[in-house]
């Protein structure tokens, strides 16, 4: 059998399960733009509608397919949001903080994960979820990590609720942090700091003020050029770490990791048009989309039923700690 052939016969197993992928993310993009809700939550929760198609049909190996390589595609290429001259507005004290913020989160995770009964890779999935940048972590995590059969579960569960947390933080941080009497830019600094989510930021900080949705942006893109610092870290710690069998399958630097870093460089070394950089954050995005689809086709809602009061209370109290902790050193940033 010639190449081409070859990629003909993988071409038409795979057709199946991209095309309902990318259907069920095209309906999802639509009803979260006609009613203004998180997209994401959508994806799941329609995909998960089609899990029969997972289970007895053509789709499987499609779906699998979205499910990983193209999420992996999705997350490495949100690097061409970040530059690093939009990084240094953030100063080294506003650096600092943030850095403890997401290392002090993750940490608390696997506090409170072993003391409501879930294991490590929960605590880390949420915990980077929480700390970073919500689906997109959680997603960036759970691909870097040995898998066991609760992993995607456990992943779509942390989708779900970090999209959701996001959605109320959006309408409850604004009129918190204006209560608490907070100046228009430690407002946008918390607000970056806090809400899991890119677009809720946006909406959150911009909803105060100009400057404040300015330094909402900052503050949330340093907390995405985070996502290959973890990583790195946590591939490191496997490869060092007691989880024994798993070590020699966890690469240094997958390739989605180099591909994030590579857009980073190229977009502060070269000043690039938002004429290249809209089509591939656009590309990202869409690519995460179907990934997210795939996901909640892959997964059962009997299954995800199973999860328990305790996950969710997992990612709720992490995201408190991290609303207190970052209320507490506000006074420690400078720029705001």
């Amino acid at each position: 059998m010639s190449v081409l052939s070859m990629w003909r016969v993988k071409a038409a197993q795979v057709a199946p399960g991209l095309l309902i992928s990318a259907t069920v993310a095209a309906a999802a993009s639509f009803l979260g733009t006609h009613y203004g809700a998180p997209v994401m939550l959508f994806a799941l929760l329609i995909g998960m509608a089609f899990n029969f198609l997972y289970d007895d049909g053509p789709c499987r190996a499609g779906v699998d397919l979205a499910s990983k390589f193209i999420l992996r595609l999705g997350v490495g290429l949100l690097g061409v949001r970040i530059a690093l001259d939009d990084l240094a507005r953030i100063g080294v004290d506003g650096a600092m903080v943030l850095a403890g913020l997401v290392a002090a989160t993750i940490a608390s995770g696997f506090v409170i994960a072993p003391l409501l009964g879930r294991q490590w890779r929960f605590a880390l999935i949420t915990g980077g979820a929480v700390a970073i940048c919500g689906a997109s972590a959680a997603l960036a995590i759970a691909a870097v990590i040995p898998p066991n059969d609760k992993t995607e579960r456990n992943t779509l569960f942390t989708v779900m609720a970090v999209t959701a947390l996001s959605t109320v933080a959006m309408v409850v941080y604004p009129v918190l942090f204006q209560a608490l009497g907070f100046s228009e830019g430690q407002q946008g600094f918390l607000i970056g700091a806090t809400i899991h989510d890119v677009a809720q930021v946006v909406g959150a900080g911009f909803s105060v003020s100009n400057a404040a949705g300015e330094t909402a942006t900052v503050v949330k893109l340093f907390r995405v050029a985070m996502l290959p610092v973890v990583l790195i870290v946590i591939a490191l710690t496997l490869r060092l770490g007691p989880h024994g069998g798993a070590q020699g399958r966890i690469a240094l630097l997958p390739w989605f990791m180099v591909l994030f870093l590579a857009l980073v460089v190229l977009g502060s070394v070269v000043d690039l048009p938002l004429s290249a950089i809209d089509p591939v954050n656009t590309l990202s995005r869409t690519c995460l989309i179907v990934a997210i689809a795939a996901l909640g086709i892959k997964t059962s809602l009997k299954a995800l039923s199973t999860v328990g009061g305790g996950h969710l209370a997992v990612v709720v109290i992490e995201t408190l700690v991290l609303l207190g902790l970052a209320t507490l050193v506000i006074g420690m940033v400078d720029f705001v």
